[in-house]
């Protein structure tokens, strides 16, 4: 398990991680999303030992990372601006990480190297982003590390290829038991893959939640009543916004419990649609509540 406890970071005395508190659970896919600038990079370059905190606590198998040379053998990063040494092929990257992990699988490199299409002796220099980002992902998964931590994931990625690596990490943390950490400031692209997700800003973890949770607690609700009606109509309900148009208001409803739907078709509405959110709906509705603006954040 990965224990984060007020954890604060600057640089050049600006506040990038702000007495941040968190936890990320063994055997998961974690994913943190924030506007460009929130601290996501640096919380995982932090995570990895590659930058000093300023003040807290931070422990992997409650072990400390710094100069922990058997416990950075567990863990592997690609950070959002790769970096390939000039002239090295494919193969000659998977070498390297095969020199510097113990259980990488070189067997298991070039079967994705085939699933991709990449040609393992072509320089990596002549490769799209996309090809390169590829390229680094193939080479992290193929360590066999026990965290994998990856910045901005499917940057560059079409829709086809963006996919097929997600099954491929899903396969890799349930056969390996692998904790997977993928930053992005894109909701939608963690949406079908992460069980949980953490909202950064001002260098705190704003909002988190499981996503299965989250998307089940949580209605839109269009509802038109006979005769007048408002919000007090509803005071009864779990509330998180109300917004009557004509004689049809939308409602979200958190509804924990699933008795929400029953106890309106009691009102004898009009018209009751009950839908489930989208994910980013879901954040957009929370951060509303909370008093911010969403599109701040993402």
């Amino acid at each position: 398990m990965i224990k984060i406890d007020k954890l604060s970071k600057k640089f050049d005395k600006e506040n990038v991680l702000n007495n941040l508190t968190f936890n990320i659970r063994d055997n998961s896919i974690y994913g943190l999303v924030g506007a460009n600038g929130a601290g996501k990079s640096t919380l995982l370059r932090i995570i990895m030992g590659i930058f000093e905190h300023d003040s807290g606590n931070i422990t992997v198998d409650d072990e400390i990372v710094s100069n922990n040379i058997k416990l950075k053998q567990k863990m592997v990063f690609i950070p959002d601006d790769l970096f390939f040494y000039p002239g090295y092929t494919l193969l000659d990257m998977g070498k390297y990480y095969q020199s510097l992990y113990d259980g990488f699988d070189m067997n298991y490199f070039m079967e994705l190297t085939k699933v991709f299409n990449l040609d393992t002796k072509k320089k990596i220099s002549t490769f799209s982003k996309g090809m390169k980002r590829q390229c680094a992902l193939i080479c992290a998964i193929a360590t066999n590390c026990d965290y994998m931590f990856f910045d901005e994931t499917f940057d560059g990625l079409d829709p086809v290829i963006r996919n097929t690596m997600k099954k491929i990490l899903i396969k890799q943390m349930n056969k390996k038991r692998t904790t997977i950490v993928m930053t992005s400031h894109n909701l939608r692209e963690l949406e079908d893959i992460c069980d949980n997700l953490g909202l950064l800003y001002q260098g705190g973890i704003l909002f988190e939640s499981e996503i299965d949770t989250i998307k089940t607690n949580m209605f839109k609700v269009q509802i038109s009543l006979k005769g007048e009606f408002d919000r007090d109509n509803f005071k009864d309900f779990d509330l998180i916004s109300f917004k009557k148009q004509g004689s049809v208001a939308t409602l979200i409803i958190k509804d924990e419990e699933g008795k929400s739907k029953k106890k309106l078709e009691k009102m004898k509405p009009v018209i009751l649609d009950f839908l489930n959110l989208t994910l980013e709906e879901v954040f957009i509705y929370e951060m509303e509540a909370l008093g911010y603006e969403f599109n701040k954040f993402i």
